[in-house]
């Protein structure tokens, strides 16, 4: 009998200690997907051609983070047409930063509500950390023999252009073909509505993006000619050696992406310290070289300058203010019923 009283206890003291032990292990894995949702994330809308820059800056700036803090963090990339990407966060999209192709977009979403007013004046240089330019990208031996914006026009060329409608780099590029045409018709805007007008005649896919634009082009085969950022022109010719080339017009325009805290997100997310940290190290010399390597050109004129055998920094570029601003441009151009929809309409 007092064997059998023996067992029973250490039975019952065993299935005790097992209760203690499973409940340690809940516990634990309880502690641990707590430590895993107190982590923090944050999520950048960005524009198309800006994958690979971004993949490479998040890396770098995750590291630097958490060497300043000892916390690990997830950044979260989307991308597509700049104009496509603002009216997402305007809809509803999660996003506490917004690195767009032009202060336009993002000063939709400021009239939203989601951005605090007097954002570009938060970081330097317009709180635009990098620039681009306009350049065109052709076939291996420039079959076409395109020099110029004038030989866009001519028949039986074909162009690839993005849509101005969805893709923040089309406004860039159709900005650019304008301003050339005034410069070659004395300033007359009926010309240079003509010529425009031709050139999208010649445009025989205008995809929502300028990353969509690559694609067609460079992997479909598609076109003569592919009017590009100057950072995918870029990367086309490094990841194709020998089966393309970079022709630089005479007229380009200088193309001043822009970055924002989306403020309204950004406190809902209890992210806004991490938000500006995350925008604010883009000027750091470590990320300016990142910028450099991608393509882009950095704002900062002495790193800029070590990547002078990547870029013609002695081309001519206008700027947004050449069209009054960007507002003034959009309503001159873009908006519903202005320029663009007249031609490519009409």
């Amino acid at each position: 009998m007092t064997l059998l009283k023996n067992k029973k206890s250490f039975k019952i003291i065993s299935l005790i200690i097992a209760a203690v032990m499973f409940s340690c292990v809940l516990s634990s894995c309880s502690g641990s997907s707590s430590d895993e949702s107190k982590k923090l994330k944050l999520t950048n809308v960005s524009y198309d051609p800006t994958r690979e820059l971004y993949q490479k800056y998040n890396e770098a700036f995750a590291k630097y983070y958490k060497s300043e803090t000892g916390e690990d963090i997830e950044i979260v990339q989307s991308h597509g047409g700049s104009g496509a990407q603002a009216r997402s966060v305007i809809e509803g999209a999660d996003s506490d930063v917004v690195t767009l192709a032009l202060a336009h977009d993002i000063t939709l979403i400021e009239q939203s509500g989601l951005i605090e007013s007097g954002w570009i004046d938060e970081f330097d240089n317009d709180s635009s950390p990098y620039t681009s330019t306009i350049v065109f990208l052709v076939r291996k031996d420039n079959p076409k023999a395109i020099k110029d914006w004038n030989d866009l026009i001519k028949d039986g060329v074909e162009i690839i252009n993005p849509d101005p409608k969805s893709s923040g780099g089309a406004c860039w590029n159709f900005l650019a073909a304008w301003q050339y045409a005034l410069n070659n018709n004395k300033n007359d805007e009926n010309k240079a509505k003509e010529f425009v007008t031709k050139l999208y005649q010649n445009v025989t896919v205008m995809d929502s993006g300028a990353r969509g634009a690559t694609t067609t082009f460079v992997e479909n085969g598609q076109g003569d000619v592919l009017i590009a950022w100057e950072n995918e022109a870029l990367n086309s010719v490094a990841e194709y050696p020998g089966e393309y080339e970079i022709v630089t017009p005479s007229v380009s325009i200088l193309a001043q992406p822009s970055v924002a805290i989306v403020d309204g997100n950004a406190e809902k997310d209890g992210t806004e310290k991490l938000a500006k940290q995350y925008l604010e190290y883009l000027y750091s010399d470590e990320a300016q070289k990142i910028i450099g390597e991608s393509g882009y050109r950095p704002s900062n004129k002495k790193i800029l300058k070590t990547f002078s055998d990547k870029f013609d920094l002695n081309v001519d570029l206008i700027t947004i203010n050449d069209f009054g601003g960007w507002d003034a441009a959009y309503e001159k151009f873009f908006d519903d019923g202005a320029i663009f929809d007249e031609i490519y309409n009409g």
